[in-house]
């Protein structure tokens, strides 16, 4: 099926080109990539299919979403963004915190992916609780990412792979340490790590765990431990799909 995208003026698209120029200096300066694709995943990973609402709507400006559990940390990604998003006030802000998630794996050496502008920013923030509980195992990912968001297990999978990139902080999550050796760079390591075995100074959390136990699950793993370029196709499809809920029809 051929998505229909919002239409953008030639002056909102010249100001998207500009701000991810600007993106790319900041989050290769900062070294912040890693908090950029979480608040740009955490904005998107609300929507729910039945009601139609959360998703990637810019609600995350607002306090009483940055205060839900979930996004502990959050507020220093808005802070460090600031400066850039004032620059552009064209913008929406459900625009600028995806194309901030696109930037940071792009510039970690990740797949490109592509974006379309044109998301309207909401008003309401969605209710707690639709985030992925790192604690859980698979029946909970399937409810959230399948029955909730709609996604598949392959877009399971290969979203988990995000975790290449940075690290558990215990005042945020009361998980703490990297998945990888490198949590700037964006490759497959997350599933060679996991098929390896637990490391001292690595982390592997319940729900990471849970895609070996998966008899679903572990093949992809597999299969992406072994085939960097299949990860990076199917991370690139599933964090669009991610990023477009409810825009495009």
């Amino acid at each position: 099926m051929v998505k229909n995208y919002p239409t953008v003026s030639e002056e909102y698209l010249k100001a998207v080109e500009k701000a991810k120029k600007k993106l790319r200096g900041l989050i290769a300066e900062k070294n912040c990539a890693p908090i950029m694709l979480r608040l740009a995943w955490h904005s998107a990973g609300t929507f729910d299919q039945c009601s139609r609402t959360g998703g990637p709507f810019g609600t995350m400006r607002f306090d009483a979403e940055l205060a839900h559990g979930a996004n502990s940390g959050l507020d220093i990604a808005l802070r460090l963004l600031a400066p850039i998003r004032e620059q552009f006030p064209t913008i929406s802000y459900a625009d600028f915190y995806q194309l901030a998630g696109v930037v940071a794996v792009e510039v970690t050496g990740g797949p490109e992916v592509p974006f379309h502008p044109g998301r309207p920013d909401k008003a309401e923030p969605p209710v707690e609780g639709r985030l992925p509980d790192a604690t859980k195992g698979s029946d909970h990912l399937r409810d959230v990412f399948v029955k909730q968001m709609g996604l598949t297990d392959q877009d399971i999978v290969a979203l988990s792979g995000g975790h290449t990139l940075g690290r558990c902080h215990k005042e945020r999550s009361g998980f703490e340490g990297p998945w990888t050796e490198n949590p700037l760079i964006f490759d497959n390591s997350y599933f060679k790590e996991l098929l390896s075995g637990e490391k001292e100074g690595l982390l592997q959390l319940p729900s990471d765990k849970a895609l070996l136990a998966d008899p679903s699950f572990r093949p992809i793993v597999e299969k992406y431990a072994a085939d960097e370029d299949a990860f990076f196709a199917e991370y690139a499809e599933a964090h669009l799909k991610l990023s477009e809920f409810a825009e495009a029809c």
